[in-house]
């Protein structure tokens, strides 16, 4: 497939939540909210864990990437959608299109293979508190996480390449408020029902995998602790009550939005907006109220900037 192509089209534009003027100022009041809270909360869970020596177990580590990974995430849409709001401007460039889906699928699903991550260690917590310590050291946490960013950017790339190879000559409205894969495939000049079913199998499978290993280790996890009833334990799942609650806000309208074919049923685009800005944006919430070790590490963290 040549550049020749697919070159005829050298912008789309993204129709975005609504046309109504009234609802634009709303959606943009919304989202700027929701983005502010997104930076903020995860950036002061990022400087807790970093200024805390007491919060340096692996469960902290992963909750700090993950803060990190929220960030990039909704970076990645939110900037983009408050300018388009504000300014009316709707238009997007062909190669800023692709560059945006690039890194919505790179930081997606890197979150995706985190939080599997972060399971398997409350797992190893409860499951196997023994040999906790020697399993997630910190030279295997780093590994673990490095293991997310290096599986996000493959099924990035993947996704990305398969976008690229197909022509683009005619329409060019997205009927989303960002460039994915399932609107901007819609738009290709050609049959594309072998794509379709790639990217399906690719975004799909790793999301309703992701989620599988998740349930599978929640359910030996409740199973350890009805055995085991007693306060660490109880502990220990009102820790992973927080993650289940992030795993159903991320998985669920992933799994709804990437597990079928482009063309089977038509994108939600308000579905949209919980895995690309409510979740990331209730991480901090559900993960600091959930937790009276972040919550007391952030009373010090105040107590000593006021007093410096």
């Amino acid at each position: 497939m040549t550049q020749d192509n697919f070159s005829q089209v050298t912008e789309f534009i993204l129709l975005g939540l609504s046309d109504t003027q009234e609802l634009q100022f709303l959606f943009f009041t919304l989202f700027l909210l929701a983005y502010a809270m997104v930076l903020l909360g995860n950036l002061l869970i990022i400087v807790t864990v970093r200024a805390d020596p007491k919060l340096s177990s692996p469960m902290y580590f992963l909750l700090c990437n993950l803060s990190f990974i929220d960030i990039c995430y909704t970076s990645v849409t939110a900037p983009r959608v408050l300018v388009a709001l504000l300014s009316g401007h709707k238009a997007i460039a062909f190669e800023g299109c692709i560059t945006q889906l690039f890194f919505l699928h790179f930081v997606g699903s890197s979150e995706m293979f985190l939080l599997t991550v972060m399971a398997f260690d409350r797992y190893t917590a409860i499951c196997r508190p023994l040999h906790y310590t020697a399993i997630m050291a910190r030279r295997a946490c780093w590994a673990l996480v490095a293991a997310c960013w290096v599986g996000g950017f493959i099924h990035s790339i993947v996704q990305t390449v398969l976008t690229l190879q197909l022509p683009f000559c005619g329409p060019n409205m997205i009927h989303s408020y960002f460039c994915d894969m399932l609107p901007v495939v819609r738009l290709a000049c050609t049959d594309t029902t072998l794509t379709e079913w790639l990217m399906a199998s690719n975004s799909g499978l790793i999301s309703l995998g992701c989620f599988l290993v998740l349930v599978a280790s929640y359910m030996l996890i409740l199973a350890k602790v009805r055995a085991c009833l007693y306060q660490g334990h109880w502990k220990a799942l009102s820790t992973c009550a927080s993650h289940v609650m992030v795993v159903t806000l991320l998985f669920m309208p992933c799994i709804f939005t990437y597990l079928r074919p482009a063309g089977t049923l038509p994108t939600n685009k308000y579905i949209c907006v919980i895995y690309t800005t409510f979740s990331p944006m209730m991480n901090p919430l559900i993960y600091t109220l959930r937790s009276s070790e972040v919550k007391e590490s952030m009373w010090r963290l105040w107590k000593r900037c006021r007093a410096s």
